[in-house]
């Protein structure tokens, strides 16, 4: 393998060996605590524009196959580790992840003291990095860093481009689609559900003419401030229909309801975040993957209750409206990749909407 090296904004330097593709990238370089799921990660919509770093040592060794991708066209910008295995062992095991890489053209980095970056990313807060490879002039390429601009059409890129349906004997759900993993989709029809996946910029009018039994808004990439669509959108469904958000859906009822929020220095990306629910005392072990959070303060005076809450940093992991049907969270409870306790989330969206259908005709 080739010398590939990773340069942050901040001088850091990271030499290694290339694997995967060989386009050269830039991009924000994030890190990922999890210690299985890299097949899930790596096409998780939400990692659009970013380098995943994974800390556990060894990635590769189970392979890839074709049933756990969560999109079918993974954006990340590259992929970091400590060491790739290049001959995956697994019943599953289609190709192996370099291969995959190539075909995807994102390029790797293996090779490198990947504690000692995540411990640097943790201290610092996220930044950018940019992937060389052979010989380089580190003044120029920490130039090419400084005068890289972060993009803000990530949820654009990450969403489809038109309708379409999902047939089911059940529930209509309307899946707004930010970036949404097919993790929220497998668990919609696993329940029996008929999924009208639709665009990001999709209108509260639009929403309604598929008279939907509930609406989900997905999880996606960026700056929920990024996505001002679907402000109005939110506001004009709130009251006419259940409403159920996840990570990126979750800030963005925030926002529509007149809350804030925030970049946080490093993000929650992992499998094994404990989260507590206010009104049961209750933790859960959850998946996240997400650098903005709601601001707590923020929620003082409105129409929105606190119902989760992290156990490492104290910031908002749920919240629901206090007078219609509109909850969310900011963790992944189709849980792919990590663990199942939040799953029943599903249950307790069709649960709201039976209740609500009761109330309608009674």
């Amino acid at each position: 393998m080739s010398k590939r090296t990773l340069i942050l904004e901040d001088g850091m330097v990271f030499e290694g060996e290339a694997f995967g593709s060989s386009e050269v990238t830039m991009g924000e370089v994030v890190f990922q605590t999890g210690m299985t799921g890299y097949q899930e990660m790596l096409s998780d919509p939400s990692y659009c524009d970013q380098m995943i770093v994974l800390t556990n040592p060894l990635i590769g060794n189970y392979g890839m196959n074709r049933d756990d991708y969560e999109t079918t066209r993974p954006l990340a910008k590259a992929l970091i580790v400590r060491e790739v295995c290049h001959t995956p062992s697994n019943f599953r095991s289609q190709t192996s992840l370099a291969t995959a890489l190539e075909e995807f053209n994102i390029p790797g980095l293996t090779g490198i003291d990947t504690r000692q970056l995540t411990r640097h990313l943790r201290s610092k807060g996220v930044m950018r990095g940019l992937l060389v490879d052979g010989t380089y002039d580190l003044t120029e390429q920490l130039e090419r860093l400084k005068q890289m601009a972060l993009a803000t059409d990530q949820v654009k890129r990450a969403s489809t481009e038109r309708a379409y349906v999902i047939p089911g004997a059940g529930p209509r759900i309307v899946l707004v689609d930010f970036g949404a993993k097919l993790g929220i989709i497998r668990e919609l029809v696993r329940r029996g559900c008929e999924v009208v996946v639709v665009p990001h910029d999709v209108t509260a009018k639009d929403v309604l003419r598929y008279m939907p039994d509930g609406v989900m808004l997905s999880n996606g990439p960026g700056n929920p401030k990024d996505v001002p669509t679907a402000i109005p959108l939110i506001q004009e469904l709130t009251g006419q229909v259940v409403i159920f958000g996840i990570c990126l859906g979750h800030q963005l009822i925030a926002l529509a309801h007149g809350a804030d929020t925030f970049k946080l220095p490093f993000g929650h990306r992992g499998a094994n975040h404990p989260v507590e629910d206010l009104r049961t005392g209750q933790v859960s072990i959850t998946s996240q993957n997400h650098g903005y959070a709601v601001e707590d303060q923020s929620l003082a005076g409105l129409n929105l209750k606190l119902t989760h809450r992290a156990i490492n940093d104290g910031t908002v992991e749920g919240i629901r409206h206090t007078t219609h049907p509109v909850f969310s969270v900011q963790y992944h409870p189709e849980a792919s990749p990590g663990p199942m306790d939040a799953n029943d989330l599903f249950d307790q969206f069709l649960t709201e909407i039976t209740n609500q259908q009761e109330v309608s005709h009674a």
